[in-house]
């Protein structure tokens, strides 16, 4: 399982009363917003139309190894709105957020780094988005929760079907 701490215990392993303080640890350092991007290129003509937009949903996530134990996750969320062919506007942010993530298998680092790290980010990165919307003057996309587990397993068993199949993956999965 995932421990949650917020500080890191560096005494060493003085007690094994059953109080295991070693084994994984897992903690959130900082949140912040790296990049934020918004157009929208047919305004003012775009608010004469009915709006009933067709909504293009994009999420991708990235690690980088910043220190020992310690990667930086960022959870890019992309949002096209388009209106009878044109577009409406095009929204992307890119909300980070720095955790420490210790003493996990290979495997569940992967898992950790996929899953709940962006789970942690999301609520943010949504908030953000639908602010830069509403400051458009554009209803707010009121994005819908998302299961990153799944999302995860998703990615994980194309790569298993590609590699099977002999092919080589388009894009690493992160």
């Amino acid at each position: 399982g995932i421990t949650m701490t917020e500080e890191s215990n560096n005494a060493p392993e003085a007690a094994a009363d059953g109080a295991q303080q070693a084994g994984p640890q897992f903690a959130l350092q900082r949140i912040y917003l790296k990049d934020t991007s918004f157009e929208s290129p047919k305004s003012p003509q775009i608010f004469q139309t009915q709006w009933s937009p067709k909504i293009n949903f994009d999420i991708k996530t990235r690690n980088t190894k910043v220190a020992d134990d310690v990667y930086e996750v960022v959870l890019v969320l992309t949002a096209e709105a388009q209106l009878e062919e044109e577009t409406a506007f095009v929204v992307e942010v890119h909300q980070a957020g720095i955790f420490t993530v210790k003493e996990f298998s290979e495997t569940d680092l992967e898992q950790v780094l996929a899953t709940v790290c962006p789970s942690i980010l999301f609520p943010y990165s949504r908030e953000s988005l639908d602010a830069l919307v509403v400051k458009g003057s554009f209803p707010p996309l009121m994005i819908a929760p998302i299961n990153f587990e799944a999302l995860y397993a998703q990615q994980k068993q194309a790569a298993e079907q590609q590699a099977a199949g002999g092919e080589a993956a388009p894009e690493s999965v992160q």
